[in-house]
């Protein structure tokens, strides 16, 4: 695209980033976004938008990552559009505009009772949202989403044509915790009534987040998303509960199960931030080890967050998983 606010890619340049993405970003995104409504797993209602690009060359699903919604992905989906393809994006259960469970009034904490739900979730969305849309379908997951999404290809294998996961949550950071330990925790606080309680390491949601302490290191996108996070009660789950805490666990063991990982058989890029603190970089690796058409690629001078990166990283980054999506033939 000719204009000097935007990379070649669609990406939003750092410099003026808040005044594009207000003014030019998400507008024009708004005349080519339908919201929808998809009953999840035991008929949740979960909040999900399509894009449709003008004349598409395929279909990307983005599932979020913990605490976030489809929305902090307007940059990317941006992108996408004007590289011709459309998307499907949905807020999952407990995060975002969609279902959160009536039994927790803290709006900032989040909880699912089974990993599994948010499999089924997915598969919901693709039933009733992708299988409208142009093939092939392909899949970019962040963090939570990577390890919801990993769940899925292995058990629905065939799906996706291709996947590119920013760094996944194969497996979560614990602080140092061993699984174990940290599992027999929650399951005692399951077994004294507080499995929908917040994890005493975590606080509830006060105002926007400190930069120096986030996930992300591109400033710029960072503030951008804050002030949009603090105008909308419904962006401020922060933290979860001691049943979440346990169902990451078992998810990642269910993960990388024995021939799991080994039934994905489509190619798979898989990134590790360089400076991630959030999930643990060794899990990663030994997922992409068994994969039978995977690669995992370290991106230099990124946190948690990649693609909410400065410009030098960012740029490249995004270019190779547009690059991957688009490379020789694809299976639909």
């Amino acid at each position: 695209m000719n204009d000097s606010r935007f990379n070649a890619d669609g990406l939003v340049l750092s410099d003026r980033y808040s005044d594009t993405m207000n003014d030019i970003v998400l507008p024009w995104l708004g005349g080519r976004r339908t919201d929808a409504t998809v009953a999840g797993q035991g008929g949740v209602p979960l909040f999900c938008s399509r894009f449709d690009a003008e004349k598409p060359r395929g279909t990307v699903l983005i599932v979020h990552g913990f605490t976030e919604n489809a929305d902090k992905y307007d940059e990317l989906i941006h992108s996408l559009l004007r590289s011709g393809y459309s998307v499907v994006a949905y807020d999952q259960r407990c995060h975002g505009r969609s279902w959160r469970d009536p039994a927790i009034s803290d709006i900032s904490l989040t909880h699912v009772d089974r990993f599994g739900e948010y499999v089924a979730d997915l598969k919901a969305v693709c039933d009733g949202v992708l299988a409208a849309m142009p093939k092939p379908w392909l899949l970019f997951a962040h963090s939570m989403g990577g390890a919801v999404s990993s769940l899925f290809m292995e058990r629905y294998p065939g799906v996706f044509a291709k996947a590119a996961l920013c760094a996944p949550m194969i497996a979560p950071n614990l602080g140092g915790l061993p699984p174990a330990a940290a599992k027999l925790m929650c399951g005692v606080a399951g077994l004294l009534g507080r499995d929908r309680k917040r994890v005493f390491v975590s606080k509830p949601y006060t105002g926007a987040e400190a930069f120096d302490t986030s996930c992300a290191t591109g400033r710029e996108r960072f503030d951008w998303y804050e002030a949009l996070r603090v105008r909308t009660p419904e962006f401020q789950n922060n933290g979860p509960t001691f049943g979440w805490t346990r169902e990451a666990i078992r998810a990642s063991k269910a993960v990388l199960a024995p021939g799991a990982v080994e039934r994905i058989g489509i190619p798979v890029r898989l990134f590790t931030a360089e400076d991630d603190n959030s999930v643990m970089p060794d899990a990663q690796k030994a997922f992409a080890a068994r994969l039978g058409e995977g690669e995992r690629t370290l991106v230099p001078g990124s946190k948690h967050e990649i693609y909410r990166s400065p410009d030098d990283v960012l740029f490249p980054w995004w270019r190779g998983i547009l690059e991957f999506f688009g490379e020789g033939s694809i299976r639909i």
